[in-house]
């Protein structure tokens, strides 16, 4: 990776000169090729990169993983190899749902973190109002879900907690953040977030924060390369003049911008096959190949020109990027070390448009 270089073990022995060990003993030590990477004594360098997720008083990883696949497509086996594969390369931030398998994200995340004792060093993000049991932000069972939600990720805490407006359409914004006001004064909920907000929700928002209630700091919003009308316009405007953080889930439009699927032969007729041949089309093909020419100039993966492209919109603070495998992980983390030029920038708005 070399740019999240993780302790010296990352350096390759080669052919090494015999060194003395004292009067008549020989010993062989290892010496370095020339070209072989530099190795990092402690920490990984990933683990100075935190930034500011808006006005919440958190600082995250740049790239926040997101737990989408756990207990679905990844086994509770697979979903610990990937999240000590992010934590080993600096990341800290988490992010899943009680809507994800049915509680089934939580409660692997929540072993995970147990097992290796690093809940104080993370910051766990979920969304709630999705789950079957505790439907919608209605007073009793947004209470339920949070407290559900702490069972399963077995802590006392959620450091950031999104409300999900596409939930319930019934339940006053007022009342929602009333309830939550609660769960912030009970020490159970640090910080709050929007999903499926809109402009107009946002300001009413910050309305009643002027009342007393608490703010919503960061903004949970589908939005990628091929996929901006979400974000643009007026609740992008809203966001940035109330210094809302974006975290931006669907970071590579359900794996499509990683450029493995490319041909709608090959997709299988699931839902993940029907959402990846929605984006093979011409403006696909010529973003993926905007991508690929970046990427080789760069020398990295076309997912992580996804990302560098995403962290280059000055108001997206943190992607939210699922994973199947431990590898994707290396392949994603490469974009939060990499700055596009303007060309390279104006080349991916043609390519898109």
């Amino acid at each position: 990776m070399g740019f999240f270089g993780v302790g010296s073990a990352a350096a390759t022995p080669h052919a090494s000169p015999p060194v003395s060990e004292g009067p008549g003993r020989v010993a062989t030590v290892a010496a370095q090729h020339p070209s072989a990477p530099i190795p990092v004594q402690g920490h990984g360098v990933g683990e100075a990169l935190r930034v500011p997720l808006g006005e919440s008083g958190l600082h995250a990883f740049p790239l926040i993983l997101g737990g989408g696949e756990f207990g679905w497509h990844v086994d509770s086996g697979a979903a610990q190899t990937i999240l000590d594969t992010y934590v080993a390369r600096g990341g800290n931030a988490l992010h899943t749902s009680d809507g994800y398998s049915a509680g089934r994200s939580e409660h692997i995340i929540g072993q995970w973190m147990r097992s290796r004792g690093s809940r104080d060093d993370l910051v766990v993000s979920v969304r709630v109002g999705t789950n079957a049991d505790h439907p919608g932000l209605g007073p009793v069972n947004l209470i339920r879900a949070v407290e559900a939600s702490l069972t399963r990720l077995q802590t006392d805490r959620i450091d950031l907690l999104y409300l999900d407006a596409t939930a319930d359409g019934k339940t006053a914004l007022e009342d929602t953040l009333a309830t939550a006001e609660w769960l912030v004064e009970a020490g159970k909920v640090r910080a709050l977030g929007a999903y499926g907000h809109t402009a107009a929700q946002l300001v009413e928002a910050r309305i009643l924060a002027s009342a007393g209630y608490p703010r919503l700091t960061v903004l949970d919003v589908p939005y990628n390369i091929l996929r901006r009308g979400d974000l643009d316009g007026d609740l992008r405007l809203v966001a940035g003049a109330q210094n809302i953080a974006v975290t931006s889930s669907q970071a590579l439009e359900h794996g499509f911008l990683a450029g493995a699927h490319r041909s709608r032969e090959r997709v299988a007729s699931t839902v993940r096959g029907v959402q990846l041949a929605a984006s093979m089309n011409r403006r696909g093909t010529r973003t993926l190949r905007a991508l690929d020419r970046i990427g080789a100039e760069l020398s990295v993966p076309a997912a992580a020109v996804a990302i560098a492209w995403l962290l280059a919109q000055r108001i997206v603070a943190a992607p939210i990027v699922n994973v199947y495998a431990a590898a994707h992980v290396e392949e994603i983390l490469q974009g939060v070390g990499v700055r596009l030029s303007r060309t390279q920038l104006a080349e991916i708005a043609r390519a898109s448009e």
